[in-house]
């Protein structure tokens, strides 16, 4: 046993050796700031890691925590008191080949600041012997912890677990560790969501609802002040909803609902300080300018928009969004015109904030209480997944070194020059709380919110009903959600703000409607509902659309009518199409015909997104039986799971702004060597399927080929292409380990993805 300690102690020891072995030698004898040497990517004292950022003027970026408190840090929240409970993934790419990464050596961690001089002094491990950790959300006096593939939900008593209860078992059970769920944001209308999940999370007393959802990004999830979502994936700069999340995703068979997963910022140029060789597909053209600096994202997470009060007025409603491969975050300024949320990019040429530090990587960004701009920084020299690192990349990782150390992570925050982040204190006095409902800082509104809700604070009832009726419109919103939270929520309240002058307050009251429409109360919400169509606003048409949906149980016929009355008004409106949609989960073939007689004009927009629907639905009965393909191919069927359903969808016909159909691809269904060729090595750039052109930004625009993980076999390729070539209406012959072993030799060598034009068309 005392050898295990001392052996524990000397990994220790050396590990923080590595990560601060440049304290020293960056340091000059009057202690003034030396920029330290970055050539051969060495790893930087975190402190003097600061002077290799370039921010933006009149920003300047404080640290807030390093090893060893922290190690190897993904995601953070905040717990009423100002402390930082982290997410340690220790396991993530323990090497080049990813090897160890089953260990148990994942930690969640409390960080706090006693000396109030702004940076983290204590460390406490709340929970240790975690594997690969990716997600926390503090709610109802405990913790959820996302470990794969279980999201636990565990009692907190004194800083120490308590009571564990598994929540979900299949939290998630499929992808990859870049590509399985995360993100437990707690949103405003007081449901838990997720990056790349189609489910939703919501604790009512001691029981747990799992709910579907519309899928959502890659790794990262935000919310405005009006709760609306954002995120993105990879290669994508930022993408949002412009509706409230609760609502839309109520019929399975509709695969996309306008405004929802809506691409808000379209440029996805990068600007890097410092050459990024150590890209996965740098070698290709187009990857790297001529200064060997990226392009575009490739490796887009993260994202937060900022709601602080901290910055000015320039920067409300500004998104951040972090660049790890590139050593950056860039700012996006959007802006809203009706339903729609868009946005741009800041700056050309340059970022908000950009390191030459090769190891500085941000994967997740937060707003903090103190109305800084939190900054999660990783801080190693791998970021890609073994599943998808190329040959190319091993090289440049083996040549400069950048597998160890492992022990390092950092978080820093990003604040204006001479401000002072002040610290908001929380006390239980109701009163102060529903105040505190209309701070100028959305990070304290959301704690107020959720100190509300979890103290089950009745004595606030009174007081949250005066905000609604006097407040403003911020805390008018919160309050909203509070009295809901609390099941207190009164039918005349949400019809009087249903009738209120201010957008934002009616968008939260229509929001609000699938809680506390019932038996009882649902002919006063008709009657608002048609008033409402009535008035001919745009804005909530979709949202009436949305709501005919928790009617239709109450009285069908009430819902019909307004869908119909809708359709009446905005045949031509693809939201309002969209949600009338939404609603016809297996009665679409009867609507259709009913609204065609309704609206007779095969071009407008509600008849085509019908057509299109039900042509889907008829389509996919004819689809081959998946448990005995499953059978068949078990290897092929559990590794398409893992590493091709998360972009080309459980039913294959692609995720929107991710990948194109597999299901009846003639690239699938076609000839075996090209087929055996693009998953062995990717593919990049446009691809054409039954005379349809994919590229970006509708598709990223390339996908990774497998053939460089030691994992796969060529038995499980020849697996997971014939279980899709049999696959929904695919029939086409199996492919034997044979015949990838011959393509496999046939290219051996080989790097680059294959383009559409080197393989060619039959």
């Amino acid at each position: 046993m005392k050898l295990y300690i001392y052996i524990a102690l000397a990994a220790l020891v050396f590990t923080l050796y590595q990560c601060q072995t440049y304290k020293k030698t960056n340091t000059n004898v009057a202690g003034s700031k030396v920029v330290p040497d970055t050539t051969g990517s060495p790893v930087i004292n975190a402190a003097e890691a600061i002077n290799l950022m370039k921010v933006e003027e009149g920003f300047e970026v404080k640290l807030v925590a390093a090893e060893p408190l922290v190690a190897a840090p993904v995601a953070l929240t905040f717990d009423d008191r100002g402390r930082i409970w982290v997410v340690e993934m220790m396991g993530y790419m323990p090497d080049v080949y990813g090897k160890g990464e089953d260990k148990p050596n994942g930690k969640i961690v409390i960080l706090e600041d006693k000396n109030g001089d702004g940076v983290a002094d204590e460390r406490k491990v709340f929970l240790d012997s975690l594997v690969l950790p990716r997600a926390i959300c503090l709610i109802d006096g405990g913790i959820l912890v996302a470990e794969s593939p279980n999201l636990w939900y565990y009692e907190i008593h004194n800083d120490k677990p308590g009571k564990r209860i598994l929540v979900d078992g299949k939290y998630a059970d499929e992808g990859n560790v870049e590509h399985q769920p995360n993100g437990l944001l707690r949103a405003m209308d007081n449901w838990i969501y997720n990056a790349k999940s189609t489910k939703r999370y919501r604790k009512k007393g001691a029981q747990w609802i799992i709910e579907e959802t519309h899928f959502r990004g890659q790794w990262g999830i935000s919310q405005d002040d009006y709760g609306r979502l954002y995120y993105n994936d990879n290669s994508t700069n930022l993408m949002s909803d412009y509706f409230s999340p609760g609502y839309g995703a109520t019929n399975p068979h509709q695969r996309t609902v306008e405004g929802f997963s809506e691409r808000t910022v379209k440029d996805n140029r990068v600007y890097p300080a410092r050459p990024t060789p150590g890209v996965n597909r740098g070698y290709m053209p187009g990857t790297l300018d001529d200064s060997l600096r990226l392009r575009n994202f490739t490796a887009a997470c993260g994202p937060v928009i900022y709601r602080g009060d901290l910055f000015g007025d320039d920067y409300r409603f500004n998104a951040f969004v972090a660049e790890p491969s590139a050593n950056l975050i860039k700012r996006d300024i959007l802006n809203e015109k009706g339903l729609v949320v868009s946005g741009k990019q800041a700056y050309q040429g340059k970022e908000f904030l950009a390191s030459t530090d090769e190891r500085f990587r941000p994967v997740s960004l937060y707003n903090g209480l103190d109305g800084a701009l939190y900054v999660v920084d990783m801080y190693r020299g791998i970021i890609q997944h073994k599943t998808y690192v190329t040959p190319y990349l091993k090289s440049v990782i083996e040549r400069r070194k950048l597998s160890e150390p492992l022990g390092c992570g950092r978080i820093y925050k990003v604040v204006p020059k001479n401000k002072t982040a002040a610290k908001v204190n929380f006390n239980r006095d109701p009163k102060s709380l529903v105040a505190l409902l209309g701070h100028t800082n959305g990070q304290v509104r959301d704690m107020a919110q959720q100190i509300l809700i979890d103290s089950h604070h009745k004595a606030a009832v009174p007081y949250l009903r005066e905000a609604i009726r006097n407040g403003k419109p911020l805390q008018v919103m919160h309050a909203v959600w509070v009295l809901e939270g609390l099941s207190a929520l009164e039918t005349n309240a949400v019809l009087t703000l249903l009738k209120s002058e201010s957008w934002p307050v009616r968008m939260q009251a229509l929001s609000v409607l699938p809680s506390v429409i019932n038996g009882s109360s649902y002919p006063y919400y008709v009657k608002a509902l048609r008033e409402l169509v009535s008035q001919s606003d745009a804005r909530t048409a979709a949202y009436i659309a949305f709501a005919a949906h928790y009617i239709r149980p109450f009285d069908g016929a009430a819902a019909q009518h307004l869908l119909m009355e809708l359709v009446k008004k905005y045949p031509d409106d693809a939201y309002v199409a969209s949600a009338v949609l939404s609603n016809l989960a297996y009665r679409e073939e009867g609507a259709a015909e009913e609204v065609l007689a309704l609206k007779p004009d095969t071009n407008l927009t509600v008849n085509k997104q019908l057509k299109s629907l039900v042509n889907r639905i008829r389509s996919s009965r004819k689809n081959q039986d998946p448990l005995m393909l499953a059978k068949e191919f078990p290897k092929g069927a559990a590794l398409f799971a893992s590493s091709c359903q998360t972009c080309h969808a459980t039913d294959g016909n692609g995720i929107k702004s991710l990948a194109p159909p597999l299901n009846k691809s003639e690239w699938v269904t076609g000839n075996k060597e090209k087929l055996i060729s693009i998953v062995l090595y990717g593919l990049t750039g446009p691809v054409k399927i039954n005379g349809y052109v994919y590229e970006a930004p509708e598709i990223s625009a390339d996908m990774p080929g497998i053939a460089h993980s030691e994992e796969i076999s060529d038995e499980d390729v020849a697996q997971v292409l014939s279980f899709i070539r049999g696959s929904w209406q695919n029939n086409a012959a199996k492919i034997s380990a044979a015949e990838v072993a011959k393509v496999r030799q046939k290219l051996k060598g080989r790097q680059k993805a294959f383009t559409i034009e080197e393989l060619g068309v039959d």
